[in-house]
């Protein structure tokens, strides 16, 4: 999943990014209003996580280009400005969370999982497959009740084929989906984290199918 950070406190934009990527997440992170205009006219994100004291374009103006666009990826608005008007104005311009500063960060990281369980997962908690159990709620999988110890990188393309079950997702998608500005994932780290991932499946009855031309999926053992 791919987040997009928009926060000109490059400390804090670095800490949490950190914090997230090490959890499975690919992020970006924007500077600058206009960098996060253009990032989110160009990419595809899961999420973005929004300061509104940003130079050269405030918060509230990239909000509303956002849904002018009809763009309807979750906003989680993370600022200092702590006013009841600031926050009610955000909600109402199309916000889906409002956290001010200083902020708890496993608080922030639960409304994460929140708003991403909901707009990928429709808010299920479990998602099986077969012996596979992933709790989007943890982000711990399992597998015939076993936990099974996954990478960031595993993690993330597990979810990306769990999200897509049923259907084949190319070796390019996976790639897009985990990479970003500053972390290019190579097409060959995504074949051997599949590689990896498939052989800690195999024993519970789950296999990732590759098909010529058309990519990979989950399927059952027979």
């Amino acid at each position: 999943m791919r987040i997009l950070i928009a926060e000109d406190d490059q400390l804090l934009a670095d800490g949490l990014s950190m914090v997230l990527r090490d959890n499975g997440y690919a992020i970006d992170i924007a500077p600058t209003g206009a960098d996060a205009d253009a990032a989110l006219m160009s990419g595809i994100y899961d999420l973005l996580i929004l300061d509104l004291g940003l130079p050269s374009l405030n918060g509230l103006e990239i909000l509303k280009r956002l849904r002018d666009r009809e763009q309807t990826l979750p906003v989680l608005i993370l600022t200092a400005r702590d006013r009841l008007e600031d926050r009610v104005l955000g909600l109402d311009l199309g916000a889906n969370d409002y956290i001010t500063k200083p902020f708890a960060l496993p608080e922030l990281e639960a409304r994460i999982r929140a708003l991403l369980r909901k707009n990928l997962w429709s808010n299920r908690r479990e998602i099986t497959f077969g012996s596979l159990s992933f709790n989007t709620a943890s982000r711990v999988v399992t597998a015939n009740q076993q936990v099974l110890d996954l990478s960031a990188r595993e993690l993330a393309v597990l979810e990306i084929l769990l999200q897509r079950l049923g259907q084949a997702v190319n070796k390019d998608q996976i790639t897009d989906l985990v990479s970003s500005w500053d972390l290019e994932v190579t097409g060959n780290a995504i074949v051997i984290a599949i590689h990896r991932l498939r052989k800690k499946l195999e024993d519970h009855g789950i296999t990732i199918k590759a098909s010529r031309g058309l990519g990979y999926r989950l399927e059952e053992s027979s």
